[in-house]
């Protein structure tokens, strides 16, 4: 399990406030936008973010883009007419309601701005207190943790179902524990680690960047996920990846070419013994058998040897993450919505009741 130091996560916040607490987003992400504020209850200092509606913000502030609008175009990636034309009429028909009943005025708390944002053990947590705060200072808000996983956070979601939340499922994540025992086990790892290794004996990977690296590297982030996946993706700018690796929130691997080029990014949040990888970024113009995606992964496999660290992997290619020893979970959301008006309630109840009855099954029919 997961083992996040209070002390660590509180100065990691601390640090991440001090980047963007009270200052405009967009600068930092371009398609966000979202008041930063905090919750110090208890000894936790939550990094939280406030929406009220605001139009077109990305996925990891909006769950209406989460739940509507990027479920529509999963959705399409499914290529099964005879399944996607009624799930996209239900996806529209649910994107309508949800906008009606306001399920963007919304108020995450421990929201990173990442994909997967990482907790605190929970007996380390005041949550009654959390929550009693959170409810006095956005009455008018829905109250939001995203990011939690059935493995990692199975007693965040029972203690928050308990307290009246929601739990909406989101996306299938890919999780990793014993990353050495792995890389014996899975030729297709091994294989990634020795190409990694290789690239580090010729001396490709590097640590160490310019502003016109920083430039570069949200470049290949934005080719791949916002070009390549969607672009309702964050769409992170250089100056949100700058501040973020000189503060140390970030830590990142890189991939040169022989010029000296950088072709392959990856960045690294690290708390406690967990590690994810919110930036991902390679040149797709290059072929495929160099293998810069592979040897990519490899970084974050090769800092969990290392660091003996537990490792989630996110959603997305779940096949490659699957041949490497990637255990599926599903990920939620826990909503609580129970002070709000009845149609923001109901629209929250119908979501948790639809997407875990026809959302979870498709992700774990179809692998996704």
């Amino acid at each position: 399990m997961p083992v996040v130091p209070i002390d660590e996560f509180n100065r990691r916040a601390a640090t991440f406030l001090q980047i963007h607490r009270q200052r405009p987003t967009p600068p930092f992400i371009a398609n966000v936008q979202t008041a930063i504020d905090a919750l110090d209850v208890g000894g936790v200092l939550f990094p939280v973010s406030v929406n009220d509606a605001e139009p077109d913000n990305a996925w990891i502030c909006s769950p209406l883009t989460t739940y509507a609008r990027y479920a529509a175009e999963e959705i399409d990636r499914l290529g099964q007419p005879w399944l996607t034309t009624p799930l996209r009429w239900l996806a529209g028909g649910m994107g309508r309601w949800l906008q009606r009943a306001r399920i963007d005025r919304a108020v995450a708390i421990n929201n990173w701005l990442v994909s997967t944002n990482v907790y605190p053990q929970l007996r380390d947590v005041a949550l009654d207190q959390v929550l009693d705060a959170a409810t006095t200072r956005w009455p008018t808000h829905a109250l939001w943790f995203r990011s939690l996983n059935t493995v990692h956070h199975a007693d965040w979601l029972d203690a928050l179902s308990q307290r009246g939340f929601t739990l909406v499922p989101s996306r299938q994540v890919y999780l990793f524990s014993d990353v050495a025992a792995l890389a014996h086990q899975h030729a297709d790892l091994k294989r990634d680690l020795v190409l990694l290794h290789r690239a580090a004996h010729q001396h490709a990977v590097c640590t160490q960047f310019t502003d016109e690296d920083f430039r570069r590297i949200a470049k290949l982030y934005a080719e791949l996920y916002i070009d390549k996946y969607s672009g309702l993706n964050p769409h992170y700018e250089w100056t949100l990846i700058k501040a973020w690796s000189l503060a140390g929130l970030l830590q990142l691997k890189g991939i040169r070419d022989e010029d000296g080029v950088l072709q392959g990014i990856v960045g690294l949040f690290r708390f406690g013994n967990l590690l994810t990888s919110p930036i991902v970024g390679y040149n797709t113009a290059l072929p495929l058998k160099l293998g810069l995606y592979r040897m990519l992964a490899a970084a974050v496999m090769k800092q969990a040897i290392d660091d003996d660290c537990l490792v989630n992997l996110s959603a997305g290619v779940a096949h490659f993450k699957r041949q490497r020893g990637g255990q599926p979970a599903i990920e939620y959301s826990a909503v609580l919505s129970r002070h709000l008006p009845g149609r923001t309630r109901r629209a929250i109840g119908t979501l948790g009741a639809v997407t875990r009855h026809i959302g979870v099954p498709i992700m774990q029919r179809y692998k996704l």
